[in-house]
């Protein structure tokens, strides 16, 4: 378990303080994804090298497994940052080593043996899917071969924790996605805590259990996946799940004045049923999405949408009653009824 317990980071800089990091206090159990997630300037990267000693907390502490970890001395803490991976955006490779070799690295640090190093070291070029790059060089890989190639480094001292920053932000969507399934396989088949750390969005709702909201360097929100999406409580949680509020300005500006418009809020409604389909399959009324931002957690719907019902007032109210009924749906009355 990881326990961040009041933590706060103060940088020193010419021209005065700047607090990077404000009372931050966390619990991350055993063998979960969690994402901690904020804009750019929020504070992410410092949180997560905070949680290896990479960066020193100005205040507060860090616990991982019961042990606080600044009370170590230097050579504890290095023996506990083996069990302690992180990967990175710009996968920081070492390019004059073939992919075997790099991956070898840390075990040649922690004084494996050659061979064991080398058969250890194939084994997971295996399970990262790239047995047959052992003797390339990061040159000659594609970004997520690169990316897969730092994974199996990671992996290569048999972590408890695997720290991921910003670890997709380089990569096209494909690869994105085949980098998060990978992830989420290694988090299963060998239970290791995973802390991800992004600023889109995607990569939450693709794997993580819980997420933590940064903004300003405080945590302003935090819970579960499908809880953040369903109901986000604060402004920084809100343009994160619907950059776009949820509204488009030149739509509403278009409205006539006896249109009828109604916004759906999605709390976790099922997917299986298509609600605008079932809304003309069973009452025959027909409605136009004006738009929409919506999203699939586990089959459940969560976000928002714009229809225009029709101007006939009862068969307006029918839809509205229609949608009412549905479960994990909420409706704003926006114009015209």
């Amino acid at each position: 378990m990881i326990e961040l317990k009041h933590l706060s980071k103060t940088f020193q800089m010419k021209d005065g303080a700047v607090q990077a990091l404000q009372d931050i206090s966390l619990t991350i159990p055993d063998g979960m994804i969690y994402g901690i997630i904020g804009m750019s300037g929020a504070g992410k990267s410092t949180l997560v090298r905070c949680i290896n000693l990479l960066e020193r907390p100005t205040e507060g502490k860090v616990i991982i497994d019961g042990t606080e970890m600044q009370s170590l001395t230097p050579a504890q803490l290095r023996q506990r940052r083996q069990k302690i991976a992180m990967i990175f955006q710009q996968f920081n490779l070492l390019m004059q080593r073939s992919c075997l070799a790099n991956v070898c690295f840390p075990m040649e640090l922690a004084g494996v043996k050659k061979a064991d190093a080398e058969k250890r070291a194939r084994e997971l070029l295996q399970t990262v899917g790239l047995p047959d790059k052992a003797g390339a060089y990061p040159a000659q890989l594609s970004g997520g071969q690169r990316q897969r190639v730092a994974i199996a480094r990671a992996l290569a001292t048999d972590p408890k924790v695997l720290l991921c920053d910003e670890a997709t932000s380089a990569l096209d969507p494909d690869t994105t996605r085949s980098i998060l399934s990978l992830i989420r396989e290694i988090n299963q088949k060998l239970g290791i805590t995973v802390v991800v750390i992004t600023h889109q969005m995607s990569v939450v709702e693709a794997i993580c259990d819980r997420v933590a909201i940064l903004d300003g360097g405080q945590v302003v929100e935090e819970g579960t996946v499908q809880e953040i999406f369903a109901r986000p409580k604060t402004a920084a949680a809100r343009r994160l799940v619907a950059p776009s509020g949820g509204r488009s300005s030149r739509e509403l500006a278009s409205f006539a004045p006896d249109d009828h418009v109604i916004r759906l809020t999605f709390n976790g409604s099922s997917t299986e049923k298509p609600l605008v389909a079932c809304l003309a399959a069973e009452t025959g009324i027909l409605v136009s999405v004006l738009s929409a931002d919506t999203r699939d957690l586990n089959q459940k719907c969560f976000g928002s949408m714009l229809l225009r019902l029709p101007r006939d007032v009862d068969e307006a109210r029918r839809a509205t009653e229609y949608i009412r009924a549905q479960p994990g749906v909420t409706v704003e009355e926006v114009t015209g009824l």
